[in-house]
């Protein structure tokens, strides 16, 4: 079920329409042409390739939002991977006091996608 409210202009976005998707454990606020950097997303994928994203929570075209519960059927997202790669690597290292012990340096670079958002509709 959805929730409708109105909202007055001098309230509403001057960026125009945007929703609130969810993707892994994180949630996003996306716009038309807005280029985000997201983790990783399940099954394999390409540069170029249109991703859908159908869990969305929120919708707002500037004068009207709908608020889902949990999520708004029928409303999807549609983006554009631009760029697949890894962050710099988070580095950590290991220390007990008194002992004068270090250990050897650990980290792991994070994968993550950017998308750009075609369409939210």
């Amino acid at each position: 079920m959805a929730i409708t409210n109105k909202i007055s202009p001098k309230i509403a976005s001057s960026e125009g329409a945007f929703a609130v998707i969810k993707t892994g454990a994180k949630q996003y606020r996306v716009s038309e042409g807005l280029i985000i950097s997201m983790e990783i997303l399940k099954g394999e994928h390409a540069v170029g390739e249109k991703v859908e994203f159908t869990d969305v929570l929120l919708k707002d075209n500037g004068t009207e939002t709908v608020v889902g519960a949990p999520m708004i059927t029928g409303a999807k997202v549609v983006g554009e991977i631009v760029e697949i790669g890894r962050s710099p690597k988070v580095v950590g290292m290991r220390y007990k006091q008194k002992s004068r012990s270090r250990s050897m340096k650990f980290g792991h670079r994070q994968p993550f996608f950017k998308v750009k958002i075609v369409s939210v509709a």
